[in-house]
């Protein structure tokens, strides 16, 4: 793969323009983003080689789009229908059913590999990118059957050099898995710093306070709005669940405390320390 075009030269593009270039020593990364200043960053900091359009699709093999998930959507079937018969396009949104629907009877529906490299930084735009940001990361594929062979097999060894390990799933498992173990986590960070920004209105107080603790709590609350609300829009369904689970939780979490049942609170804290054995594993 030597012509590389990457659609979003944020961080997660960004990041794969670097890891990319790193893997493969021959291949030239052409950048288009709507925002021009992101693309002469991206070029200035060499994340990208050539700034690039739509018009430029037909001469690339790979296509990467790294845009939210709802400009992805309606941005996908322009792609392919630029795209020659031997270039393969690949998404790296948060949401599978909805892009994976759009393009389910496009003619070239065999060259889009449908992807999710679970990775990535509370930072965005083209300063956030870093090389290594996929080194021992998993990348989730869905609907690999429906890609062709030999253009699914270019993709899945770039992923494998530059270090991913592959998991396959279908869309509707993957968006509701990642609605716990992803947007979970960021509506929490979120809503955990919404709340004490409303408490506490001395910002020096918190700046004083705040352990590290909260500040790698609330991390994911400094991630970007713009890529986040549609994510929540697209898996409306699988991260209402996970809340209703979640606010339950904290319910009876604080019910505990209220009847002084410290027992029950131990014992509920003792019980989810098993998370650490998991992590513990993953990171192996």
């Amino acid at each position: 793969m030597k012509h590389i075009y990457i659609i979003g030269t944020g961080l997660i593009g960004g990041s794969l323009a670097l890891d990319f270039k790193n893997a493969l020593p021959d291949c030239i990364i052409y950048g288009i983003d709507k925002n021009e200043a992101h693309l002469i960053e991206a070029q200035e900091l060499g994340v990208i080689d050539q700034k690039a359009t739509y018009e430029d699709l037909p001469n690339a093999d790979l296509v990467v789009l790294a845009i939210p998930v709802d400009v992805a959507v309606n941005e996908l079937p322009k792609v392919l229908d630029k795209v020659s018969d031997f270039s393969v396009v690949i998404d790296v949104g948060s949401t599978k059913q909805a892009i994976c629907k759009a393009v389910d009877n496009h003619p070239k529906r065999r060259n889009f590999l449908a992807t999710h490299p679970i990775a990535g930084t509370e930072f965005s735009g083209p300063k956030a990118a870093i090389q290594n940001l996929f080194k021992n990361k998993t990348n989730i594929i869905c609907e690999v059957e429906k890609t062709a062979s030999k253009l699914q097999e270019q993709v899945l060894n770039v992923f494998s050099k530059i270090g991913m390990r592959m998991r396959y799933m279908n869309p509707e498992s993957h968006d509701k898995h990642i609605a716990y173990v992803s947007h979970l986590s960021h509506i929490s960070s979120f809503m955990l710093g919404k709340t004490v920004i409303e408490k506490e209105k001395n910002e020096r107080d918190i700046f004083d306070m705040a352990g590290s603790g909260f500040e790698s709590t609330v991390r994911l609350a400094k991630s970007s709005p713009e890529m986040w609300t549609p994510i929540f829009e697209q898996n409306k369904q699988n991260v209402v669940e996970t809340l209703e689970e979640y606010i339950q939780n904290l319910s009876m979490f604080k019910q505990m405390i209220v009847e002084d049942d410290f027992q029950s609170v131990y014992k509920a804290m003792k019980d989810t320390n098993y998370i650490k054995q998991i992590l513990n594993g993953i990171h192996k």
